[in-house]
C-alpha cells in the first residue's frame, strides 16, 4: 500500500466519479486501483486515481469485464493511469473488439427468425440449413448464431 501524507479521501472519489465507496473498495481489492493511506490511517486516492475510475467506468458501459480492463491497466509502465496516447492504443484494441461484436450481433439479427442451426433437426428449415446435423461437426450449441456459417 502506498504511503500519502495527503490525497483524496475514498468519499471524496466516490462523489466525484458517481462510484459507489463500496465499488471503489472492490476496484481496490480487484486491483485496478491502488489507494494509499494518510496518517489516520484513512484510504487517500491520487488526482489521477478519478481518470483511472473513469475509464474503468466507460470500459464497463462498452461491455468489457474487469478482467480484460485489468489486462489494459495492467499492460501500462508502472500501472500508471492511461495518458492520451495510451488512451488510443486502448481504443483501438477496444474498438476492433467492439467491431466483432456489432459483425455478431448483425448476423444474430438477420438468422434471429430463421434457423438457429442448434441441432435439433425438428423443423422443416432444418432439412435446408443443418442437413445430417452438419452443424454438430464444429461442435455443441447453436452453431450458426456463434459464428459457423451453413
Amino acid at each position: 500500500m502506498k504511503k500519502l501524507k495527503a490525497g483524496i479521501l475514498i468519499g471524496k472519489v466516490a462523489a466525484r466519479t458517481g462510484v459507489a465507496v463500496s465499488a471503489i473498495r472492490f476496484y481496490e481489492e480487484a486491483g485496478l486501483v491502488t489507494a494509499g493511506r494518510n496518517a489516520g490511517g484513512q484510504r487517500v486516492f491520487e488526482a489521477a486515481d478519478i481518470r483511472r475510475i473513469s475509464f474503468i467506468i466507460i470500459a464497463q458501459k462498452l461491455g468489457f469485464s474487469l478482467k480484460q480492463i485489468k489486462a489494459q491497466l495492467d499492460s501500462l509502465p508502472n500501472k500508471r493511469t492511461p495518458t492520451q496516447k495510451d488512451w488510443e492504443k486502448i481504443s483501438h484494441s477496444f474498438g476492433q473488439d467492439i467491431d466483432e461484436r456489432i459483425a455478431a450481433l448483425t448476423n444474430l439479427r438477420k438468422r434471429l427468425s430463421g434457423c438457429i442451426g442448434c441441432g435439433c433437426l425438428s423443423l422443416k428449415n432444418c432439412a435446408l440449413y443443418n442437413e445430417g446435423d452438419k452443424a454438430g461437426e464444429n461442435g455443441a450449441g447453436p452453431r450458426y448464431l456463434m459464428g459457423n456459417v451453413p
